[in-house]
């Protein structure tokens, strides 16, 4: 709560001024706090006075987070298969469980009858077990057929509550994003949604879920240790699988959900990909990224030249989405998409956070940048500074060159 010293208030108006919210106003002799205040601290450190105070309420400490233990990844499956990231959570959870000494699972939810994929569910089992599950719990149900928030998540809080995992990952995709945040708020839990790091605490193995914040401008660590499961969405493609061990021994367990469980207040009508998911950048081993150094939108038919003599795909910063030059499904970055080709070539793009958290993991970046001091060059494998209506130009025509040879 914020709270108004009345006699050291002298109505200044300082902090009514500094509260982008509109929450806080001077009546009178004496600021008022209204019920929209997020108590962010602003108004408290322009306070000439002191007579703004915030005070935290501090949580109870859980009665007992020994009893929690384990690492859980919810492995996405859909259009009968498991969605890539997955494996990719797999391979950032064993490292926790292996630094926490614990075993790590793996939750997977669907019908492998209704999806026309018959032992395809058990067979996805088997291969999580391969990519590095101690064990997976297996939920197959005509129920779970189609994805919906009220079954999924009442499965998944069900198992975490019986089970106890200290640590529960999950995809930031569609299906997590909608689910995950529900399952959480059942629980009592924290979430750290679209982190880019993990890691665990040695003094004490909290979980430790780096993100961006503050638009990118930084990078939040953030830890919950008061409260159990300790959960976190971690966007496709940032973190990597293991490679398959098909000799690796794992338990997968069956579970039966009560049925009263799977009931949902949504019906599933029709399911449609869209425009986003219709533009394979995720797929695509070499991406050419276009920025505001474009100029124009003029400027992208240079990149669709230099992607399609590399057999690549179209690729753009925020900022050039922002002025209308590409649409929005090709947009690279922490609100767009996250890539992680053999090769990324970034033409007139300046490296900001939010696009470096999108495409930092490529195998090889090139940067082409008149600017030799763009951020982007800090990242870059290669870096050519020059103006990329020359250099792509060139590139092309040596590409060409040597296709006749």
């Amino acid at each position: 709560m914020l709270k108004i010293d009345q006699e050291a208030c002298i109505a200044c108006g300082l902090c009514e001024e500094a509260c982008t919210f509109g929450a806080i106003r001077v009546e009178g002799d004496c600021a008022v706090v209204g019920d929209n205040c997020t108590l962010c601290g602003a108004c408290v450190e322009v306070c000439e006075t002191g007579a703004l105070e915030l005070i935290r309420e501090e949580k109870a400490p859980m009665a007992d987070l020994g009893s929690w233990s384990g690492v859980w990844v919810y492995a996405e499956y859909r259009n009968g298969r498991l969605a890539p990231v997955g494996l990719e959570l797999l391979g950032a959870g064993r490292k926790l469980a292996d630094k926490r000494g614990v075993p790590l699972a793996a939750v997977l939810l669907g019908s492998g009858a209704d999806s026309g994929a018959g032992e395809g569910l058990a067979a996805e089992a088997a291969t999580l077990v391969a990519h590095g599950a101690d064990r997976v719990y297996l939920v197959d149900d005509p129920a779970l057929a189609k994805f919906s928030d009220d079954a999924y998540g009442n499965v998944l809080a069900d198992l975490v509550r019986e089970h106890k995992p200290e640590i529960v990952l999950a995809g930031a995709t569609a299906v997590g994003r909608s689910f995950i945040p529900r399952v959480a708020t059942m629980l009592a839990a924290g979430l750290t949604a679209d982190c880019t790091d993990l890691d665990i605490r040695e003094e004490d193995g909290a979980l430790l879920q780096t993100r961006p914040a503050f638009g990118g401008n930084i990078m939040a660590t953030i830890v919950c240790p008061r409260t159990r499961p300790q959960m976190a969405t971690v966007r496709p493609l940032v973190m990597k699988p293991l490679a398959r061990d098909d000799g690796r021994q794992g338990e997968i367990i069956p579970v039966k959900p009560d049925p009263a469980r799977l009931q949902s207040r949504v019906t599933v009508l029709e399911t449609v990909a869209g425009e986003l998911e219709k533009v394979n950048l995720n797929e695509a081993d070499i991406v050419v990224a276009g920025g505001r150094g474009l100029e124009t939108p003029e400027g992208f038919a240079l990149v669709r030249k230099l992607a399609d003599a590399l057999g690549g795909a179209v690729a753009a910063s925020r900022a050039a989405v922002d002025s209308g030059w590409i649409p929005y499904p090709h947009q690279v970055g922490q609100t767009g998409k996250t890539v992680a080709p053999k090769i990324y070539i970034a033409c007139g793009i300046s490296g900001a956070i939010q696009h470096l958290v999108g495409m930092q993991s490529a195998e090889t970046i090139i940067a082409i940048n008149r600017d030799p001091e763009a951020p982007i060059f800090n990242v870059a494998t290669y870096g050519i500074v020059g103006d990329l209506f020359e250099v792509i130009p060139k590139l092309i025509e040596r590409l060409e060159h040597n296709r006749t040879q």
